[in-house]
């Protein structure tokens, strides 16, 4: 018999920024997808994965240095105007230091809030670091990111933290892998929950857009990380272990409306799109095997929805089929606003009601797993 929870509660807070989630049914609503552009999309599996290869490809190479800093001015600004970093709460200022921003000049950036650069999310060192090379300043997996963090990570590969060694201000950590199934000792960076998704996506589109030399990335590597990744094939592309956990991470934060902007603002200078933004279902089209032998315990979460989002009605519903025994409210500079330990649970379904306008991370916990949602009230 299933646990029925319900939960009501009057929140007044320092509200912080989040991302907006939205069902993927509403995505190409908002996300300007030309018309036809996936026409070509027909296929299934890896068959489907060369299609959306030879639509996204060529694109327009942009420039590593002035080029992708102007870009990031659009694709990635906050709704307060400050630059989004995923690995940090810096409230960063976009242009050069000459002029009052914070990007990176080659100085400071010895402790977090200093300077910001650009993240190799899928590190460089694992495809050959070409200078000028199309994967070198592809505006999908390089993001701006806090200096300090950003060196801190290396060209560690993502994995799960256990007991981590070194935490950023926004959650993200280093420390030995703990993702389930690694086969080896890695010491690996955890991204923080609520850009797991964003990430997992961008190695979607890594594995899709440089489908015809991925496979010959595999031993690039001189640290061996990546080489635990990559499996040396272009079709699935990835080891196991690491495929498991990115299908777990896209399924857990699914798109936003930050990546939608981003995917937009990228497609008008680039001239690709990232599929795996614009249809999240093509990621279990295409890697059916692995989400078909998914680790199920890891997937709890994907059965917990959040709705309406955004919401106009100062409230937000939460539907659960497994028991939640924590809920909390934490805003960008980490700070825990309101937390619920083994609320009462009553009809699958929470509801937080009068809620100020705002931008929220709403984590939810059950048996030592936790799931970060990202709202938005009107």
């Amino acid at each position: 018999m299933k646990k029925i929870y319900t939960l009501t509660a009057f929140l007044i807070l320092f509200i912080g920024f989040a991302q907006e989630t939205q069902k993927s049914t509403n995505f190409n609503a908002t996300a300007n997808i030309p018309a036809g552009y996936y026409n070509s999309a027909t296929g299934t599996g890896f068959v489907l994965k060369t299609q959306l290869y030879t639509k996204i490809n060529p694109h327009t190479i942009i420039v590593y240095g002035s080029g992708l800093w102007n870009l990031y001015q659009t694709s990635d600004v906050r709704p307060d105007g400050f630059v989004w970093d995923i690995y940090s709460t810096c409230n960063f200022v976009f242009g050069t230091v000459a002029s009052g921003g914070n990007q990176d000049d080659g100085t400071l950036g010895t402790v977090e809030c200093q300077r910001f650069n650009k993240e190799h999310t899928f590190p460089k060192s694992w495809f050959g670091a070409v200078s000028g090379s199309a994967m070198y300043s592809d505006a999908f997996h390089v993001m701006p990111s806090d200096k300090k963090d950003n060196g801190a990570r290396g060209s560690l590969a993502y994995g799960m933290v256990g007991a981590p060694t070194y935490t950023t201000s926004n959650g993200s950590k280093i420390g030995t892998c703990s993702t389930p199934n690694y086969p080896y000792t890695l010491k690996v960076f955890e991204p923080a929950d609520e850009f797991k998704g964003d990430i997992a996506r961008n190695y979607f589109y890594m594995a899709t857009c440089y489908e015809n030399a991925i496979g010959s990335w595999q031993t690039l590597d001189t640290t061996g990380s990546g080489d635990t990744v990559l499996d040396g094939s272009n079709d699935n592309v990835f080891e196991p272990w690491f495929l498991n956990m990115l299908l777990i991470w896209h399924n857990q934060d699914p798109v936003s409306q930050k990546e939608i902007d981003r995917n937009n603002a990228i497609y008008a200078v680039q001239g690709n799109r990232n599929p795996y933004i614009d249809h999240p279902e093509y990621v279990c089209q295409i890697w059916s095997t692995a989400c078909a032998n998914m680790n199920v315990n890891s997937l709890e979460f994907a059965s917990i929805s959040v709705y309406p989002n955004p919401s106009n009605e100062h409230k937000i519903n939460i539907d659960s089929q497994i028991a939640v025994d924590d809920i909390q409210l934490i805003n960008t500079n980490g700070q825990l606003m309101l937390e619920v330990k083994k609320p009462v649970f009553n009809n699958n379904s929470f509801t937080l009601e009068n809620l100020p306008q705002g931008f929220y991370f709403l984590k939810l916990s059950s048996n030592n797993q936790s799931l970060t949602k990202k709202v938005i009230i009107n």
